[in-house]
């Protein structure tokens, strides 16, 4: 094809492709569509980003946890029914949440440090608080400082109400003014010398005054879960005191004790000799019965040998008896013969000199 002819019908192609513009911008304004290349989903993509946009920039939702409940705020007004775990969505700038920690807490009374405290969950109202020890004056105006712990727990229920009415500081409103006013009306009723011994007692009565005075608010706000008296500190002059005194009631305790021993051990050694004495007397008493059981026992023997003699038995036994002098005078010619006065058998006393004289004797 000729030259000429090829530029012909690019010139032609060029006015033919403006024309179709200009009718399409109605009337021959020269205005280019800029959305014209990017097809017909464009309107939808544009509307994806600035959605995401206004949720990046004005972040119009939050998440509320376990442990926590969400308080959600009309356009400054609180909404009485709190918001529960999970994701909550709102209007920014007229609606708000704010997430409320109802896990049990502790606040403690204390001068020792123990540390950082708290766990700065999300930089909004941690879990431990630590204050001062409590001042309290003593019932002669001492000084004694009151080492205590508090557990405790917002009342999920009644939160949007406790927050509205006590503000984000209602733990110094409810629980540190209570627990302080509580401490001092009962320790002061109290001389310093008397705390430890009535610890006991003065631990129960705060507890139960703190519950009580805790519990008396509007809506029980709070949830009391334990007082704990851990400390009481008492001043270097009362302290010494107390330790002498105690020292002293030691010594008076080991001395009574003492004594309580002595008395036990010569107790026991009289119940031994009177165990000995008791022994001695029966032995005593059975040696008395032998003796007077055989002299019985002879008595009735020679009772009886007395009764079986007679006049007859009697003359047999004298000549039986002379004829045993009988003999014996035969064999020792120098044996002596006197008679018992009174009797009719004569005795012998034998002076053996010979040999069958002293075997006769021995027999």
């Amino acid at each position: 094809m000729p030259a000429d002819m090829n530029d012909y019908f690019k010139k032609k192609k060029t006015s033919n492709n403006m024309n179709n513009n200009s009718n399409n911008n109605g009337g021959g304004n020269d205005f280019n569509n800029p959305l014209g290349n990017m097809g017909k989903g464009a309107p939808f993509i544009i509307i994806l980003v600035v959605i995401v946009f206004a949720l990046i920039a004005f972040k119009p939702f939050t998440i509320i946890n376990s442990g926590e409940v969400g308080i959600k705020i009309n356009t400054g007004k609180f909404e009485e029914k709190p918001l529960k775990a999970g994701l909550h969505f709102f209007i920014p700038v007229l609606q708000k949440i704010i997430p409320v920690n109802t896990r049990i807490r502790l606040i403690t009374y204390s001068n020792i440090n123990t540390g950082a405290l708290g766990d700065n969950y999300r930089g909004f109202e941690g879990g431990l608080r630590r204050n001062p020890a409590i001042t309290v004056l003593d019932k002669r105006g001492l000084t004694v400082n009151i080492d205590i712990a508090v557990q405790y727990r917002l009342k999920p229920e009644s939160a949007p109400a406790t927050i509205e009415k006590w503000g984000s500081s209602w733990e110094e409103k409810i629980i540190n003014s209570k627990v302080r006013e509580v401490v001092r009306d009962v320790v002061g009723q109290y001389t310093a010398e008397q705390l430890p011994e009535m610890r006991n007692q003065i631990a129960a009565a705060i507890e139960v005054k703190v519950k009580e005075s805790v519990d008396s608010l509007p809506n029980k706000p709070v949830v009391l879960e334990s007082v704990e008296l851990r400390t009481i500190n008492l001043p270097p002059k009362i302290k010494d005191q107390i330790e002498k005194v105690q020292i002293a009631k030691q010594d008076v305790t080991i001395a009574v004790q003492e004594k309580a021993k002595a008395i036990e051990q010569a107790l026991r050694a009289a119940e031994v000799a009177k165990g000995v004495a008791q022994k001695n007397r029966i032995e005593a008493q059975g040696e008395a019965d032998k003796i007077r059981i055989e002299a019985e026992s002879q008595a009735k023997a020679n009772k009886l040998i007395s009764n079986s003699l007679t006049e007859q038995l009697l003359q047999l036994e004298q000549i039986k008896t002379q004829g045993k002098f009988n003999e014996a005078l035969k064999v020792n010619k120098d044996a002596q013969i006197f008679l018992t006065p009174g009797g009719a058998v004569p005795n012998i006393w034998v002076d053996a000199k010979g040999k069958q004289q002293r075997l006769m004797g021995q027999q």
